[in-house]
This record gives C-alpha cells, sequence and structure tokens, in this order.
C-alpha cells in the first residue's frame, strides 16, 4: 500500500508547532466519559480493566492508550465519543496497573506484551456478540497494536489503526533523552517511579530497592532496573529489540494504516516504516508534516470533530 505523504491534514498556525500541538491535547481536551467497567482476569492470575461505552452497536473498536495513559486518557474519551456517534461501540483497555488499582503481579504492562491485548480480544469474543472488531493505539499502545496484527494472522480483527508510534523503541529512547523533550521525560520518569515504589512496597525482596528508583534519569536507566527484568528481558536493549513493531509489519495481514507526524518530538527517522510500506498489500503510512505526539489539533475549538478522529472513522469505513 502506499506511503501517503500527501496528508490532509492542515492545522492553523499555533498547532504547526509539535510541541504546542502535543501539550493542547493532553491539557485540553475533554476526559469526561461514560464507560461500564469489566474485569478480564489473565491466564497468569493477573488483570485488566476494560472500560466499554456501547450504543447497542454489531461493530467494536478496541481502544488502547499510550506510555503512562488509561481509559480517560483525552485521547481516548475524545475517540470513543466521536466511534459511539458514528455507530461504534467501544471498549477501552486501561492496560495492566493503570486502571487506578495496582496489578497483581511484580510484571508490568509495556510495549510488547501483546499477549494481553489477545485475551482481551478473545474475552470480548466469547463474551459479547460483534460481526466486527477494530483495534486502535496510540503511541505505546500503537506499538502493540501493530505488533499484535503482524504476530500471528488475526482474522477476526477487521482493522489495526496505529497512531504516533515509536516503532523503533531503541531510537525512540534515545529522541526522549533530548534536551527539547526534558519535560516530557520528567513527567513520565514521575509517574513510572511511582508505580516502581508501589512494586518494592507490594514485593520487597524483589530486584527493586529504593535508592535503585531514585537513582533513574531516563527511560533506559528504568528500562534496565525494571521493565527488562519484570517482565523477562535480558536488558533494556532486548526489551526493545524483541519489542519494537517495525519488524513485524512486513507479516501484517490485516487492513493496518499508520499515521506518524514527521514532526513527533518522540520519533527519529527509524520511526517511520517508509520501505516496510512501499508494496506492501495491507499495510498504509501517511505521515503528516505536522501534527507533534497524539496531537492532531486543528484550532483551538477542540470540542470539534479532531482530524485525527475523523481519519480513524474514514479507515474504518472505508479501509483507505
Amino acid at each position: 500500500m502506499p506511503h501517503l505523504e500527501n496528508s490532509t491534514y492542515a492545522p492553523s498556525l499555533l498547532f504547526k508547532n509539535a510541541h504546542f500541538n502535543t501539550m493542547y491535547r493532553v491539557g485540553f481536551g475533554n476526559s469526561d466519559a461514560n464507560f461500564n467497567r469489566e474485569r478480564v482476569e489473565l491466564t497468569d492470575g493477573d488483570f485488566v480493566d476494560l472500560d466499554f461505552s456501547s450504543v447497542n452497536s454489531k461493530k467494536i473498536t478496541v481502544l488502547i492508550h499510550g506510555l503512562e495513559g488509561s481509559s480517560s486518557s483525552t485521547y481516548i474519551v475524545s475517540l470513543a465519543k466521536v466511534l459511539n456517534e458514528n455507530g461504534y461501540d467501544t471498549a477501552a483497555i486501561n492496560l495492566r496497573g493503570c486502571s487506578g488499582e495496582p496489578n497483581r503481579l511484580i510484571c508490568s504492562y509495556h510495549s510488547g506484551r501483546t499477549q494481553d491485548l489477545h485475551e482481551v480480544i478473545q474475552y470480548i469474543r466469547s463474551n459479547h456478540q460483534y460481526d466486527e472488531i477494530n483495534i486502535v493505539g496510540f503511541s505505546l499502545g500503537g506499538n502493540l497494536t501493530l505488533k499484535y496484527v503482524g504476530e500471528d494472522a488475526r482474522p477476526y480483527v477487521n482493522s489495526a489503526i496505529a497512531i504516533s508510534v515509536p516503532c523503533d523503541l531503541t531510537a525512540s529512547s534515545v529522541a526522549l533523552n533530548r534536551f527539547s523533550n526534558k519535560l516530557y521525560l520528567l513527567q513520565f520518569l514521575k509517574t513510572l517511579k511511582q508505580k516502581a515504589f508501589q512494586k518494592l512496597e507490594q514485593f520487597p525482596d524483589s530486584f527493586l530497592s529504593k535508592d535503585k528508583i531514585l537513582a533513574v534519569k531516563n527511560f533506559r536507566n528504568f528500562d534496565d532496573l525494571y521493565t527488562a527484568p519484570a517482565n523477562g528481558f535480558e536488558n533494556a536493549d532486548d526489551y526493545y529489540l524483541k519489542s519494537s513493531c517495525k519488524q513485524f509489519i512486513p507479516s501484517i495481514k490485516t487492513n493496518a494504516l499508520l499515521i506518524n507526524a514527521l514532526d513527533d518530538p518522540f520519533l527519529t527517522p527509524e520511526c517511520f516504516p517508509i520501505t516496510e510500506a512501499k508494496n506492501h498489500k495491507t499495510f498504509h503510512l501517511e505521515t503528516p508534516k505536522y501534527g507533534g505526539h497524539v496531537g492532531f489539533v486543528s484550532h483551538l475549538n477542540i470540542s470539534k470533530l479532531l482530524w485525527c478522529e475523523h481519519r480513524i472513522l474514514s479507515f474504518l469505513k472505508n479501509g483507505v
């Protein structure tokens, strides 16, 4: 499928600034949602919480948030509302430890844990009657989405859409250490460290310690200290290598769309799988010039239909 360079996204002057676009979406979006929660008990003894928003449709779209997000993230709530208004039920996944309640095990959610997504999809198939299942993932959730549909044939998934995805986790971890991204890094590490301290309290005899957690200065430090050992990886490099979705794109058989803005401050050239998109039968790549990271706001009135929601809806309906 083609690399769509001529995107229809055309923001006003303010939103041509990637950082303004990124932060405005987080700070001024609507986070109020009318969800009904169901708990999925996982085969390893842990759980994830699903938040459903239903309009009694036969079509459902599973929504997956990004790093340290949840079903209450503004981009999830906004998309759920738009999809409901256009005849789609939604199920927003709260990844392990992200629903307001600590998960039971020392392991966590991470960029490559597609087994949890698989169990969620199977739960929906077993407990709800839908004719069509779609997946939309943002950032880390987008990496999960593309990795999932690229790992194996998923005939029960109609469409897979990924937004602002760090397709190469090693490269993205370097980008996040840039001085220009310092504020994002500090905010992410603040909540990640809080969860690490929570795990230390749950598992006082584990590999974690107060001093080691306090010493974390960047994502690689955190992934070496916690993400890798807690989830069966040798180290951060092993985690990044095995979990990056880019290597799975050539195997995707599901109709899929990736939207990565060229000005995304979290991404590097390695995160734009242009070569993989060329001559691919089902994978579409769209690279707007602007958009920031999970931004794609066009104007100050964010209550109006955002371009990203419109693009997602168009792909779900038309497949292009």
